[in-house]
């Protein structure tokens, strides 16, 4: 579960990105989704809150890039984090459309 939740976090930020670059909106490369989330906002992109719960989304990014323990993933937190990623899919294909 945890590969996927970090397929999710890869999707969500990648899309993320993709509304960034389609809006000519400058941005660090980083994969700190909060950060992302609040470029898009200072920049007058309206996001709902289904959007700004990606920011939960970094957290998997994270774990399993880097070394150390890793908490196993809970069903519950695997099916809210395909949930966020198809919903920024989703929102940044209509931001870009």
């Amino acid at each position: 579960m945890e590969d996927i939740c970090f397929d999710a976090q890869q999707a969500a930020e990648k899309s993320l990105k993709a509304v960034l670059i389609a809006k000519g909106i400058p941005f660090r490369f980083v994969h700190d989704m909060a950060e992302l989330l609040t470029v898009l906002q200072n920049n007058g992109v309206k996001l709902p809150n289904e959007i700004l719960a990606a920011a939960e989304l970094t957290n998997y990014a994270v774990q399993t890039r880097y070394p150390g323990p890793m908490e196993p993933v809970t069903e519950q937190e695997f099916h809210e984090a395909l949930r966020t990623a198809e919903a920024v899919v989703a929102w940044a294909e209509a931001e870009i459309s």
